[in-house]
């Protein structure tokens, strides 16, 4: 089993409250309310465009909402320390902006700088800690090769472990999976399911959500169409309405997971109108 570093820290309660955001006149995100309980992985599905990197991004403190607040513990994750929200939340973004002249180990070792002072050096456990994160992302061997020269699912792990190494009780990851093998996808999600934190994880391959998250919120055009358990928001009438898509949604016989196979060239045929889907 990969190794999952240790987080001496409880996790952390996560509540978005009636969040809308907008970018001039185009509005990316309205009244999206979710909480991530301590210790769950929720999940955000949806179609491209849907607001769930935007959504993210009011999380981790890149976009600031026009109206509603996110909630960490209780308190305003707008009006927290920098310092003391690096302690608390990590992320991992789509795209990080920029190519580390670093070794890997340097790059994942970047982690722990909100545990320091100015010019506090690293430590032995800092290094207990990165080479963990290393390890739980199957990126050891690649410790001394430079960052900017690794291959897109190679850089992808390395700034999975960055935010480990981080020691988060709050992580929230955009797309983590994007570039990485079948392996690595699973690897990845595991260790996100055993951390000893708070996950929030926008994904696009719903199979790997219904299996790893325990709650899911479907977003479309910048609001949430459906929430609960995978098995209650994964029906072929949701795929069919928000993806356009037709499928076939089973329980698979030996995970007990909803398991989506869609099927190309057939019609999708959304729910007949009725009383909207569950919320949160």
């Amino acid at each position: 089993m990969t190794p999952v570093p240790t987080t001496p820290v409880n996790a952390t309660d996560l509540a978005v409250e009636g969040v809308t955001l907008t970018a001039g006149a185009h509005r990316l995100v309205r009244d999206v309310s979710l909480t991530a309980r301590p210790g769950e992985v929720v999940g955000l599905v949806g179609p491209n465009g849907s607001g769930k990197s935007s959504l993210l991004r009011a999380v981790y403190r890149v976009l600031r909402p026009d109206a509603g607040s996110v909630r960490v513990d209780g308190a305003d994750a707008w009006s927290l320390p920098v310092r003391r929200l690096a302690r608390t939340l990590a992320a991992v973004v789509q795209e990080p902006g920029a190519d580390f002249d670093l070794t890997v180990r340097d790059v994942v070792a970047m982690g722990r700088t909100p545990h320091k002072r100015l010019l506090d050096g690293d430590t032995a456990e800092d290094g207990r800690l990165v080479g963990s994160a290393l390890e739980a992302v199957d990126a050891a061997d690649l410790a001394d090769r430079p960052f900017d020269r690794l291959s897109g699912g190679e850089r992808q792990r390395v700034l999975i472990a960055r935010a480990l190494a981080q020691q988060p009780s709050l992580l929230v990851l955009d797309e983590p999976t994007n570039h990485l093998d079948v392996r690595h996808q699973l690897d990845v999600l595991g260790v996100l399911r055993r951390l000893p934190a708070t996950v929030l994880v926008a994904l696009h391959d719903l199979n790997l959500a219904a299996y790893y998250c325990d709650r899911l919120y479907v977003l479309r055009d910048g609001g949430v169409t459906a929430s609960g358990a995978p098995a209650e928001v994964l029906t072929a009438e949701l795929l069919a309405d928000v993806y356009g898509v037709a499928a076939e949604v089973a329980v698979h016989p030996r995970t007990g997971a909803p398991l989506v196979t869609f099927l190309p060239g057939e019609p999708a045929r959304p729910a007949p109108p009725g009383p909207g889907r569950s919320g949160a």
